[in-house]
């Protein structure tokens, strides 16, 4: 459950609903949605009368599409080996229907089926459509879902939009402005499932439930903030979604920025959603503009060439099929910017994100500021104090850490910094829901509490867009290469550098 808001020891279980996933034969519904799905069946957290349609163009039968999705459960999900009683259970109430997204014909179908569906399961008319396709297919699926006046009916009806928010500023926009002509701005739920993750829900709990740190996350205390999206994979079978996008669109728009959001803004009100959601948005409205002559100081793009990772040789970006030979699509970027509020004034956050680095995880550390030179930090020192460091590992190994100065035992007056850790794991004794079984969750409860709303993703689009435009003007000018399985370009450390400060080491 949800630890943001009231009711953390009340069980929490939606209304009847039905879920029908466009793209339900694709590869986020066969390794997230379903294993989600079944995961909250075997906790008991699905309606007592719950449905789920799978529209997509391959061909299926509901037979073979169920045994498609069994297969899906027994590799991907929590729970396995798979509760036969729990799947059987779930399975019954399963419907497919095959067809083209943008043909009329397949919401006839739907239509029909939805009808059968509720009348069986009971579920009352209530709808939740996840787009789990392509977003050129957005609109058209959703213009198709008013035509069909499966947008209306008695129950309530709401739409997942998976990521990514529009191309850019102008884009996302127009998006947003085509959903809120079909649906209420409270039916869409743009999902970004780093918000479903344990360890960035705990981030407001870290800050506003605990007195020793809330009083000290300000500029009086922190020296600087840094936030981590390191990954050892390379662009895999996305080259053609990845030349489009990018580093920064893939990462750094969206989920670097969510995590920015919930690490600078203000204490809520209260802990209903659009109390979280303002403060959010707030903390995003007050980024400083990067302009065109700081682009090249503040920002690094780069792409990762040949190089080895775990011993093993791999290729270099333009290597892999599918990406052109001339690619200037970064796959790592930084970012240095600054956030024009009382509390951040003068505080610099580094962001950086990068494909085949030499190891993977998500982290935020935050570098609190130095003691003053007089005791133990004097220059002539021989073992100099570092920072005191608290970091929020996300993942993989999900937890706290905080990195203090300590005496070493012995005779001498030696100074080593050492390390307080909590991980999740062994703390509380099970593994963490997965994100996309609490966002569904709150998906079919109506809780837009961990989803973005319309003008986060546009202001988020407004600080990157001449970032991105500046990048495309100067084609391969200034895009650097990095050897995969290092920590990227040389240009990155600069940049840090240059501020008297180290990227910290994952």
């Amino acid at each position: 459950m949800n630890p943001l808001r009231e009711g953390l020891l009340r069980q929490r279980v939606p209304e009847p609903c039905t879920l029908v996933i466009f793209g339900a034969s694709g590869d986020l519904a066969h390794r997230k949605l379903l294993p989600a799905v079944y995961s909250l069946a075997h906790e008991g957290l699905l309606p007592p009368y719950f449905s789920v349609i799978g529209v997509a163009v391959t061909p299926h039968t509901p037979e073979s599409f169920r045994e498609d999705m069994k297969k899906a459960v027994n590799q991907f999900s929590r729970y396995r080996p798979i509760n036969e009683v729990v799947w059987n259970a779930l399975a019954s109430r399963m419907y497919y229907v095959q067809g083209d997204f943008k043909d009329p014909e397949t919401y006839k179908k739907l239509h029909a089926l939805f009808q059968q569906s509720d009348l069986e399961c009971r579920t009352g008319g209530n709808k939740l459509f996840y787009l789990s396709t392509a977003p050129s297919q957005f609109e058209a699926i959703t213009t198709q879902l008013k035509q069909s006046q499966l947008s209306e009916g008695e129950g309530w009806q709401r739409v997942v939009v998976e990521k990514p928010f529009g191309h850019d500023l102008a884009s996302a926009r127009e998006l947003n402005s085509h959903l809120r002509s079909i649906f209420d701005e409270p039916e869409i739920f743009r999902i970004d499932h780093y918000l479903g993750k344990e360890t960035v829900q705990n981030i407001l709990v870290l800050r506003f439930a605990n007195g020793i740190f809330e009083p000290i996350w300000k500029n009086n205390y922190i020296d600087h903030v840094q936030i981590t999206v390191a990954e050892t994979l390379g662009v895999g079978r996305r080259a053609g979604y990845y030349e489009e996008a990018g580093a920064a669109r893939d990462m750094m728009q969206n989920h670097m920025m969510q995590l920015l959001a919930l690490v600078a803004m203000e204490p809520p009100v209260n802990l209903q959603p659009e109390s979280i959601r303002d403060e959010k948005v707030k903390a995003l409205r007050a980024l400083h503009p990067i302009v065109e002559k700081e682009i090249a100081a503040s920002t690094v793009r780069a792409q990762y060439a040949p190089g080895y990772i775990q011993n093993e040789r791999v290729p270099g970006y333009r290597e892999e099929e599918g990406v052109s030979t001339q690619s200037t699509t970064e796959t790592f970027a930084a970012v240095r910017l600054f956030i024009d509020s009382w509390r951040w004034a003068g505080v610099p956050f580094y962001l950086r994100h990068g494909k085949r680095l030499a190891k993977s995880g998500t982290e935020i550390s935050i570098f609190f500021k130095k003691s003053p030179g007089i005791l133990f930090n004097a220059a002539d020192s021989e073992t100099p104090i570092e920072h005191n460091v608290l970091t929020i590992r996300i993942q993989p190994n999900e937890g706290i850490s905080l990195r203090m100065e300590a005496k070493v035992p012995g005779q001498m007056l030696q100074i080593q910094s050492v390390k307080m850790d909590f991980q999740y794991g062994s703390e509380f004794g099970s593994d963490s829901p997965e994100a996309y079984e609490r966002l569904l969750l709150d998906a079919m409860i109506g809780d837009p509490t961990l989803f973005i709303r319309h003008d986060e993703a546009e202001q988020s689009w407004m600080f990157f867009d001449p970032i991105l435009q500046a990048w495309k003007a100067a084609g391969a000018e200034n895009l650097d290469a990095y050897p995969a399985g290092t920590w990227g370009p040389p240009a990155s450390d600069a940049m840090i550098q240059r501020d008297g400060r180290e990227w910290r080491r994952l």
